[in-house]
């Protein structure tokens, strides 16, 4: 007999199954952690559409991971106490080996594991996590709060940081969703002057409140045409992936600006070499960030309240989740909770 625990494991291409596997043992460098609450991601539906095959399956989606230490590898600094609350975001845990992480490069790490997709997550009321992934949680923060920042909240901010915008500048944000409701918030408390672009009058008033100085419908105005007779924004971060509707957006950005791309589509963008050149701008990719950037997101959060908007649905609930993540129905974010695990005897 074996103690169990339950998980909603990919049955088969966009869809899951409750399940009740094994207890897990964590290895020389693991914890092992009690699920308290996992943000449901954009990025997850393609990891339950899409599987890895030449990885092993089925696999636990899910990397906004919030829980509890309950047990600790041989190999884990003393740092990470039993008990203590943490989380883990997409990247897993870097290898402390590769030449990425030689130069403190640890987002780039060649060894990382991506939770959710080719390791288990936290769709589950427990999961093996690396130390090296590993990120403090502030009390000032639920669990339900903090889960979305390690992924949309980190991602906004640290993209925010790479702008090279300073306060008083003026920043647009490209997409009103998971990411853009918290990247609006962010620039609002960093200092810039704020343009929310998005679709419909509908959330205009909801981006007003979450601390944009300006919203622009782009179903209704050439919202490109407004910002340059602004003279133009010096960031603009996209976290939209059809490259058509972001390319444009260039012709926007002031001199020596800097376009963010944080929506990861496949088509390329189309980018005028002659605007780039004359007016110095910048194109650049942003990615989550290390364990280290995720605290410095988390602390930002609990000191200016920048915080997600979520809804919580209970574990077993995921597909129905996922369902309303797909329609588009969602007040931004949607968070699986946990009860406390209770272990059950398999026989």
């Amino acid at each position: 007999m074996s103690p169990t625990y339950r998980a909603m494991q990919i049955a088969k291409p966009g869809e899951l199954e409750l399940v009740e596997r094994e207890f897990l043992v964590p290895h020389v460098d693991q914890v092992l952690i009690e699920v308290e609450a996992c943000g449901i991601c954009g990025a997850d539906i393609n990891d339950i559409d899409h599987p890895d095959v030449t990885l092993e399956q089925p696999r636990v989606p899910g990397h906004e991971v919030i829980g509890r230490i309950i047990a600790r590898g041989t190999d884990v600094p003393m740092h990470w106490r039993l008990g203590q609350r943490v989380g883990v975001g997409r990247l897993g845990g870097q290898c402390n080996e590769c030449a990425q992480c030689r130069r403190g490069q640890f987002q780039l790490c060649q060894s990382q594991h991506f939770v959710g997709s080719t390791c288990d997550g936290g769709y589950a009321e427990l999961m093996l996590a690396r130390y090296t992934g590993l990120v403090a949680i502030p009390d000032e923060l639920t669990s339900e709060e903090a889960a979305p920042i390690l992924c949309a909240g980190l991602a906004t901010f640290n993209a925010l940081k790479k702008s090279g915008a300073e306060a008083g500048d003026t920043v647009a944000i490209l997409g009103i969703g998971g990411l853009g409701h918290m990247a609006v918030q962010y620039a609002r408390k960093m200092g810039f002057r704020v343009v929310a672009i998005g679709r419909g009058e509908a959330i205009s008033k909801d981006v007003r409140h979450l601390g944009a100085h300006f919203y622009l419908d782009s179903n209704n105005k050439d919202t490109i045409a407004t910002l340059k007779s602004i003279g133009g924004v010096q960031a603009l971060v996209t976290t939209i992936t059809n490259a058509d509707e972001v390319s444009p957006y260039l012709n926007a950005i002031a001199p020596q600006g800097t376009m963010i791309v944080l929506g990861a589509g496949k088509s390329p963008l189309s980018v005028s070499t002659g605007n780039l050149v004359a007016s110095e701008k910048e194109i650049k990719g942003s990615m989550t960030g290390s364990a280290c950037d995720s605290e410095k997101a988390l602390n930002f959060s609990a000191l200016f309240e920048v915080l997600p908007r979520v809804e919580t649905m209970p574990l077993y609930l995921a597909n129905q989740a996922l369902v309303k993540l797909r329609s588009g129905n969602v007040n931004f974010r949607i968070v699986l909770t946990m009860d406390k695990v209770t272990l059950r005897v398999r026989s």
